[in-house]
């Protein structure tokens, strides 16, 4: 229910001098949205007479203003996105004023220099990621020219789906359809169309083409050759694929160019929850050892280690002791941390700033490292990352991944140890220490607790275990006392 409809059932409840109280429940084995938990808190706190203007300000804040400078548009802003809709509102009025515009050229620019923007050019972090922000949004010249081979190998119509597509979809995701969708019509073709080759498919070929053929494509693809090789997909694969041709059928029927979207009826594979691999204490304490030690690796990896192991150390521990994610890590600076506070700032995904806590004992880690740097004459004068690779540049994801596995697989041969292992490993066991879901969300960064509970699902095996002793059939006496007589009646026999 909407906040608004909350208030309105409260408002049912009580007239004239009658006293009477609104009763809201729920199930208690569902956990609630962050929105949900907000509208529920809200109701709670405003409940004098006429707080209906206080209700309405929190829904406000809750569900957010549609403004055109707000955080949420709405209308054909929403469907183009800001940018591109003041882009086109320029050229629009250019061209009513009657400027001559300018054709835009993609220019890919290689060099050796370092790709991170230096603080003394822009000091302000929110700015560098805002920068950065707008970097990452340029289009990736390889992925267009991989895309552009593929339409070849595509139906024609498809250049106009992708066309129209272009303005709300990644380069990446449209390669990802492009692909998908190549094994679409390749099924189609030896299945359905078995005289016409993909080329020659035409819009009204895929009219013809109704829900139980999609399902079939689904069965198709646990097992099928392509391209001379024999390849199978998962229920997740399979369920990334189904999604590429419902984006296409969708574009196609919302044009009036298909009489009706068959690929709606279609159900999504079921998709079954991955077992969550976390560490235990025990190996928890192992692993951290390892990283300080050395003890396992092989000869060649111990001549590194011995350079390394104060910072993989601290990078094991930190991950352990915050549960940050990888990106977040590569990306601290210097600057990033108060060790009076015992804090640190992350950037999240999207760009939002915030601030997270650690312990003493990665307090401890960290100032080792930041010791051992202080002491290396080798660290460029403007360098500043945070974590270094050997050759002093900031230590990338992949050089982060292959630390961790080297280190875990000494510790747990049998699991295989990511970084976000690392941080199932944290969430679980904050979760464990203070039985709060939403807590857990907050310092992990889930904008929504179901995310969270779909992470940590597993461990509420571990409360099964703890709580089965908690519902008692008989009170302690009474069981005393039966089986006391069980005993007495056992001697007499004797």
């Amino acid at each position: 229910l909407g906040l608004s409809q909350l208030y309105q059932l409260k408002g049912r409840v009580g007239r004239g001098d009658k006293q009477a109280y609104a009763y809201f429940t729920f199930d208690n084995r569902k956990v609630l949205t962050e929105n949900a938990y907000k509208r529920l808190q809200a109701i709670k706190e405003f409940s004098e007479m006429g707080s209906g203007f206080k209700i309405a300000m929190r829904d406000l804040e809750i569900r957010g203003a549609g403004s055109l400078l707000g955080l949420e548009q709405s209308g054909h802003i929403e469907k183009i996105g800001y940018n591109l809709y003041v882009q086109l509102l320029s050229e629009s009025v250019g061209e009513l004023q009657g400027k001559e515009s300018h054709k835009k050229f993609d220019i890919k620019i290689e060099t050796d220099l370092s790709a991170y923007l230096s603080k003394d050019y822009v000091p302000s972090m929110q700015s560098r990621m805002a920068m950065y922000r707008q970097i990452s949004n340029i289009n990736n010249i390889k992925d267009l020219d991989k895309i552009g081979e593929l339409l070849k190998e595509l139906p024609p119509f498809c250049a106009d789906y992708f066309l129209g597509i272009e303005q709300r979809t990644s380069c990446q995701t449209r390669l990802k359809y492009a692909y998908d969708l190549r094994i679409f019509f390749a099924f189609l073709t030896e299945r359905k169309f078995p005289r016409k080759d993909v080329l020659d498919l035409t819009l009204e070929d895929l009219s013809e083409v109704v829900a139980h053929d999609i399902e079939y494509f689904l069965s198709y693809l646990s097992h099928y050759r392509f391209n001379g090789k024999r390849l199978s997909c998962d229920e997740r694969a399979k369920a990334r694929k189904l999604s590429s041709v419902r984006s296409m059928f969708k574009y196609f029927f919302n044009k009036g160019l298909l009489s009706a979207d068959q690929s709606a009826k279609v159900s999504t594979p079921k998709i079954h929850d991955k077992e969550i691999i976390r560490l235990n204490k025990e190996e928890i304490s192992e692993l951290i050892s390892v990283a300080e030690l050395g003890d396992g690796l092989s000869k060649h990896a111990a001549g590194y280690h011995r350079k390394t192991k104060v910072r993989d150390t601290a990078i094991i521990t930190l991950f352990l002791g915050t549960g940050i994610r990888i990106s977040e890590l590569v990306g601290l600076d210097n600057d990033s941390f108060d060790f009076d506070e015992n804090s640190f700032i992350v950037t999240r995904k999207g760009g939002n700033k915030a601030i997270l806590y650690f312990s003493d004992e990665v307090k401890y880690a960290l100032q080792e490292y930041i010791s051992e740097k202080q002491n290396d004459e080798k660290i460029p004068a403007g360098e500043s990352a945070f974590f270094l690779s050997l050759q002093y540049k900031r230590l990338n994801v992949r050089s982060v991944e292959n630390l961790v596995k080297k280190y875990s697989k000494i510790v747990t041969p049998l699991k295989k140890i990511t970084p976000h292992k690392l941080r199932s490993t944290y969430g679980t066991r904050l979760y464990n220490e203070t039985g709060d879901i939403y807590i857990v969300a907050d310092v992990l960064g889930h904008r929504d607790v179901n995310t969270t509970k779909k992470h940590y699902a597993a461990i509420s095996e571990d409360n099964r275990k703890k709580v089965a002793n908690k519902v008692k059939l008989r009170n302690d006496e009474t069981a005393l006392s039966t089986s006391s007589e069980t005993d007495t009646a056992g001697e007499n026999n004797d």
